[in-house]
């Protein structure tokens, strides 16, 4: 069984940094492409970031250049730094894994129904 546990949620002030950190189990780490989503009250989830089984790491366009998603197999955990915070980035903020069938060398993030399993999510909260 996949089991996602996140941490690393937090309250801080614009332009301020966090990192994010979901560490898995249940699974061969290398066998999943793995994503962070988020969702602000009265939206839809969105992705922020993927990597995909050989590494190459996809970004949200309202992210790049802030956030960083790295994985560290040994831990079978991954992250997520972000940086240069702004109040738009307050969310719930979970990771997940894609089903095999979408994790596919270099895919787009993608829609959330592509992913299988999820943490509990943990709330992040940038004030002006």
């Amino acid at each position: 069984q996949v089991r996602l546990v996140e941490s690393g949620g937090d309250s801080v002030q614009s332009v301020g940094s966090l990192r994010l950190s979901c560490v898995s189990s249940g699974y061969f780490y290398g066998d999943f492409c793995l994503g962070w989503f988020r969702q602000a009250p009265g939206k839809e989830r969105e992705g922020v970031a993927v990597v995909d089984r050989a590494g190459t790491i996809t970004y949200a366009d309202s992210v790049k250049g802030r956030f960083t998603l790295s994985r560290e197999y040994t831990k079978g955990t991954l992250y997520l730094q972000m940086n240069n915070l702004n109040p738009e980035d307050t969310a719930m903020y979970y990771c997940a894994t894609r089903a095999p069938f979408y994790c596919r060398s270099g895919a787009p993030i993608g829609r959330d129904f592509e992913y299988t399993n999820w943490g509990q999510g943990l709330q992040v909260t940038v004030s002006s």
